[in-house]
């Protein structure tokens, strides 16, 4: 961990260095820049059963009517560094909650683009994972409307950036512009859960982005596919099915052992979205569809609509978001008695564990008080039934599935 923050760090640094020295040799300033942004804002939800998460890369939440800093504060930098007319370096850091709680620097982004012309776009390096419509990036808070992004079409999406390129290509149609990309590499992030911390490093990524844009509106179509090179830590569930299936001549309970591994399994994600922007009204609306091979996880479909009206330094904004998944039909076939039936009520509890049945209504106002300073304040009420429990961390058995959270936050660049 600290041979990766030095790595960060001196990455970056030696970007900075690099770029400040070629632009004071060229006497153009312009061509280097170092920028920061950041959110500090705080939270608290109603229940006391479940901890509100921002998406599933945080091992820990918000619960029982305290205030806390911890799911929505970041910190980043960044660096630009024109080296040619046609090549630039950029690198980022940012601080947040990570997978082990620390919130030691993490490299988001380290890549070099290549831009022969305005129609085609290279990459390659530690690149963004590329699910939002209106920002780069999910961590910086100025760039988008909300407190967050809809934690019910963004939650499962925990990657943050993947290794590997990108090359995009632009084309005018009429008067309007397609843009398509195609990106492939492997992830080097972690994430944890119940189970216990799920390394996904050496996971191949790969997927296609076409927008159209056209006046005040721009479409999207994303479809991305991951297949994942570890499991996620079921143990000893696997090995006791197997045990008590070779013994009792039931195959079932051999498929179910196999139902709970993620390595060499692919999940595949498909999205379609749309924004119009022009003048005072903002519109936005994305829906999703995931896809598992692994039976750890439930297939999902979710989606947001946001909708924001700007009156002077105020916008306020409204929304409703979704997330559901489909019951998996898997059965160990062993008899339900002591003791295989606490062997069967074991893996019940794991394969619904990632059942997922919600509605959140959201009601906020962003206020523009300053230049590159945006206060925000946020209500979101997620109304969900007593089995959704995929999207929180560690729920009880008195989790109704209710809960409201408030949410204040102070978004900046500089």
């Amino acid at each position: 961990m600290y041979c990766m923050l030095r790595l960060s760090l001196a990455l970056l640094l030696a970007l900075a260095c690099m770029g400040l020295a070629q632009a004071q040799a060229e006497g153009d300033a312009s061509s280097f820049s170092l920028r920061g942004f950041g959110t500090l804002g705080v939270a608290r939800s109603s229940s006391d059963h479940v901890e509100f998460v921002r998406d599933l890369s945080q091992p820990k939440g918000i619960r029982g009517g305290q205030w806390s800093g911890r799911i929505d504060s970041v910190l980043g930098v960044q660096a630009n560094w024109q080296a040619a007319p046609e090549l630039e370096l950029v690198g980022q850091v940012v601080g947040r909650l990570r997978y082990d709680r620390s919130r030691d620097p993490e490299l988001m982004w380290a890549f070099a683009k290549w831009e022969p012309d305005a129609r085609i776009s290279l990459r390659a390096g530690r690149i963004g994972a590329d699910f939002m419509m209106l920002a780069d990036s999910r961590l910086v808070g100025y760039s988008y409307l909300p407190v967050r992004p809809s934690s019910d079409f963004f939650g499962p999406l925990f990657f943050s950036h993947f290794d590997g390129a990108d090359a995009s290509l632009t084309v005018a149609l009429g008067d309007a512009l397609v843009r398509g990309k195609l990106f492939a590499g492997e992830t080097r992030e972690k994430t944890s859960g119940t189970p216990g911390i799920w390394d996904t490093s050496g996971s191949s990524l790969h997927g296609l982005v076409v927008d159209y844009l056209v006046g005040p509106w721009q479409f999207r179509a994303n479809t991305a596919r991951a297949r994942f090179s570890h499991d996620i830590n079921t143990a000893p569930l696997p090995a006791l099915l197997r045990e008590a299936g070779l013994a009792l001549g039931v195959p079932e309970a051999l498929a179910a052992a196999d139902s709970l591994a993620s390595a060499g399994k692919a999940s595949r994600f498909f999205s379609l979205g749309v924004v119009y922007d022009e003048g005072p009204l903002q519109l936005q609306g994305m829906v999703n569809r995931i896809r598992h091979e692994s039976g750890v996880f439930e297939n999902s479909t979710a989606g947001y609509l946001l909708a924001g009206y700007r009156m002077g330094v105020a916008t306020p904004y409204a929304g409703i978001s979704w997330w559901r998944t489909r019951d998996r039909t898997y059965t160990t076939g062993l008899p339900n008695v002591p003791p295989l039936a606490d062997l069967n009520l074991a893996y019940d509890q794991f394969m619904q564990a990632s059942r997922v049945d919600q509605v959140t209504y959201t009601l906020g106002v962003r206020w523009d008080l300053w230049t590159n300073l945006a206060l925000k304040l946020q209500w979101d009420a997620i109304r969900g039934s007593s089995a959704s429990r995929f999207s929180f961390a560690r729920s009880d058995a008195a989790w109704n599935g209710r809960t409201n959270v408030l949410s204040t936050t102070m978004d900046f660049v500089f």
